[in-house]
């Protein structure tokens, strides 16, 4: 009896809890992920008047401009990967460095708001597919076939491996990247040659204050920072990157500089290629518009096509994402344990992604069906936009506090900090004089689909538009009623 004991304690000991799979992805591929979870066409087509409005069509170097505190916010989370990659990221960084119920707070901000956010997403779905084939059908049932099957699609593919979602996410974004990057090059060319009915480049559109001095500087910046969200999806999965103390932070920072690029050159291509009244007046899929404008029915529907694919792969990037924020959370028992298992076949935390994936496909049908819940939902959108800004800036304020011996060391890495803490709040500042307050709907009764669909992909992405305020309040924990998880997490933080 003993012998056998001791056999069945040596065989348990020898099978290990699976794990993510290692060095699965490179730094391309992340990049990718990164870039993927930002949505270019998409989110472009959403802000492409809202920001040549705002800023007296001198948006070029308002985000030329902007790339720099968000290169800085990047390279605060490089530093934060080097000191602890983990798939928890912000929920580990806080709850180490300053507090662990902080930082058990923080990992329930960072999943609220990102199944919230992919939901929003979700509901991109249907139109911007049924836009490929020339249709506007607003049916709900054929949204919510197109939603379902799109959602089921990417999260099998979530579960089935890292890799595949990486081959995939490369695969769309070459297609996507490719129509974007050369519809805008061919509106430059359209502007340059002054073609009847563009609006012609002036000096005034490379200055800061825009055509006769109109443009606003604080309400273009607020617009720019929506338009750059989304590019910390790199390090989310850094336990399957190699280097993963390294490549992840590498990432987000070539993330954030290649969106520069694409998102300048859009925007300076697409804005003149029609006048400024068109533009306006086809704000809600402004980017399917100029492209007919540019070539005709067949570039519509390559933009179209280009669009689509963004949502698409922003959803797949949501499920992922959310499933491994959950993964990182469930280690640290912050969240039921059986959400921390990894599948030995797969190598993904698929019970994660399966109830992720669930979770968000049910609330998408709740929304489309019960249409009491709209605004509603709404105003919840807008509460996940101030959990995301809380969880920024708690993250920069454990960057801070984890290498604050360091900021006295050189004089550069002070400078770096002063930056850094100054880009911060800007950074965070908000984005309801956006595109957001352009195209919400009304309060009772249902929206458009055009404004139902340009409020949603607005709202949804949570480190874009989720910026809408920098002031947020935290209440603090009752004595003597500490939740029982989170004196598991801290207990284990301590460790």
């Amino acid at each position: 009896m003993t012998d056998q004991s001791a056999t069945a304690l040596s065989g348990a000991a020898t099978s290990p809890a699976a794990r993510l799979e290692p060095d699965a992805i490179g730094v391309a591929q992340d990049t990718v992920i990164g870039m993927a979870s930002s949505a270019p066409a998409a989110t472009i087509g959403l802000s492409l008047f809202a920001l040549a409005a705002a800023t007296g069509y001198a948006s070029g170097p308002i985000l030329l401009l902007t790339a720099i505190p968000m290169l800085i916010i990047a390279n605060a989370y490089r530093r934060c990967n080097m000191w602890n990659a983990n798939c928890g990221a912000s929920f580990e960084w806080v709850g180490r460095a300053i507090n662990p119920y902080l930082g058990f707070l923080t990992g329930w901000f960072m999943v609220v708001a990102y199944i919230i956010g992919t939901v929003a997403e979700i509901l991109l779905l249907g139109p911007s597919v049924l836009a490929v084939f020339g249709s506007t059908s607003t049916n709900t049932w054929g949204w919510i076939a197109i939603g379902s099957a799109v959602g089921v699609v990417m999260l099998i593919i979530s579960v089935v491996g890292i890799r595949i979602t990486a081959r995939a996410q490369v695969s769309m974004a070459l297609v996507e990247y490719l129509i974007l990057i050369g519809l805008a090059i061919a509106g430059l060319v359209f502007v340059l040659g002054h073609h009847h009915g563009s609006y012609p480049i002036t000096k005034a559109w490379f200055s800061l204050h825009g055509i006769g001095g109109k443009g606003s500087l604080a309400a273009g910046f607020l617009v720019a920072v929506f338009v750059y969200g989304g590019w910390d999806g790199t390090l989310y999965v850094n336990e399957e990157v190699k280097h993963r103390r390294v490549n992840p932070g590498r990432a987000a920072i070539i993330a954030v500089a290649l969106l520069a690029i694409i998102y300048t050159l859009a925007q300076v291509g697409f804005q003149g290629v029609v006048s400024p009244a068109k533009l306006q007046a086809n704000s809600a899929n402004a980017l399917v518009y100029v492209a007919q404008a540019l070539g005709g029915g067949f570039w519509a529907k390559m933009m179209a096509l280009s669009i689509a694919l963004s949502v698409i792969a922003t959803t797949g990037t949501g499920i992922v994402l959310s499933a491994r924020i959950a993964y990182g959370m469930a280690s640290y028992r912050a969240l039921p344990g059986f959400l921390g298992n990894v599948s030995r076949r797969f190598k993904t935390p698929a019970v994660a992604s399966v109830v992720v994936g669930v979770l968000l496909i049910g609330i998408f049908w709740i929304y489309m069906l019960a249409t009491s819940v709209q605004n509603a939902f709404y105003d919840v959108i807008d509460v996940t936009g101030l959990l995301f800004a809380i969880f920024y800036v708690l993250t920069a304020l454990a960057t801070i506090v984890y290498y604050r011996r360091r900021v006295v060391s050189s004089a550069w890495d002070f400078l770096i900090s002063a930056c850094f803490r100054s880009a911060r709040p800007a950074s965070s500042a908000g984005c309801s004089c956006g595109p957001c307050s352009q195209h919400r709907p009304r309060r009772g009764g249902r929206s458009s689909a055009s404004s139902r669909w340009a409020w949603s992909s607005c709202s949804s992405r949570g480190s874009s538009c989720t910026r809408r305020s920098s002031r947020f309040g935290a209440r603090a924990t009752p004595k003597g009623r500490r939740p029982a998880a989170a004196s598991t997490v801290a207990s284990r933080f301590r460790r």
